[in-house]
């Protein structure tokens, strides 16, 4: 298979996993502390991506490598979920998955920051559109919604994309599942510990509904949905794979109504297709 289709195919598989992140987050900080939620899921994860190392016998990234990791640590480990877990208080999760619309575009420059990529004029053209359409979205709300939640996500889109970025350049060399594995690993001291401090004082008052949510975002979210997310940035490239990001508002409006019941108004489908549509032009202008 050509390499390029085989980065599109994982990318895409990718952002499947993903579109389910913030309704499970949703779920979950309804009785979970998002601070516990962040830490929890990133300990869990990082348990499993220690299995993995051991089981598969790898190698210990570089001390160059090792800078790139923490990097991506503070941004997917840490960064976008507490950001995000924290906002998901103030906004739904309908609402919040529109500002996933801005993450192709910040990809996209950190893809230029650090993985020396260089995108046509057009491509910044049409990436700028979408991000407009985002901003006006959450004027058009009279930011009655949340400044503090709309706010969260921005500085959790910006964290993100930068973590998307470095993960993906760094998964060149080192690996698409290793990368994230690493990263959850550097993380884990300092997560098992917080998870002891932030946990419940009882588990039995937690619901379902919640603890699935932490066990989605900590298997699929951490751990499963990087490995080919990593691989297809490394594979298709950092700034035309990650395009394949604005399927996500799609997904995740989608499970939001259908799970959760949440109100999805017709302005937040229109929003949705239309940065969706913008991205896609600029996706072919990538190159």
């Amino acid at each position: 298979m050509d390499r390029t289709a085989a980065g599109w195919i994982n990318g895409f598989i990718g952002v499947v996993i993903f579109s389910g992140s913030l309704p499970a987050t949703r779920v979950a900080v309804m009785q979970f502390d998002p601070v516990f939620l962040t830490v929890a899921r990133a300990a869990i994860a990082g348990l499993l991506a220690v299995a993995l190392l051991l089981v598969f016998k790898e190698k210990r990234p570089s001390r160059r490598e090792l800078v790139s990791l923490v990097v991506v640590a503070l941004g997917v480990v840490v960064g976008f979920p507490l950001l995000t877990a924290l906002a998901l208080q103030h906004v739904t999760a309908a609402h919040s998955i529109v500002f996933i619309g801005l993450l192709p575009l910040a990809t996209a420059i950190f893809g230029v920051i650090r993985g020396g990529e260089r995108p046509r004029p057009a491509f910044w053209l049409f990436s700028m559109l979408g991000s407009a359409l985002v901003a006006g979205f959450a004027l058009s709300q009279g930011l009655a919604a949340s400044p503090v939640g709309d706010a969260l996500m921005i500085a959790a889109v910006i964290a993100c994309g930068l973590g998307y970025a470095e993960g993906g350049r760094l998964s060149r060399t080192l690996g698409g599942w290793q990368v994230i594995s690493w990263a959850l690993v550097l993380s884990l001291p300092i997560m098992i510990l917080a998870s002891i401090v932030y946990m419940p004082p009882s588990l039995s008052d937690i619901r379902p509904p919640a603890l699935l949510g932490l066990a989605y975002v900590s298997l699929f979210s951490m751990l499963i949905g990087f490995v080919f997310w990593y691989r297809g940035l490394a594979q298709g490239g950092i700034a035309s794979v990650g395009q394949l990001q604005l399927l996500q508002p799609f997904l995740g409006l989608a499970l939001a109504a259908t799970l959760l019941d949440e109100a999805v108004t017709p302005v937040m489908y229109a929003v949705t297709v239309a940065v969706i549509l913008c991205v896609a032009g600029a996706r072919k202008f990538a190159k």
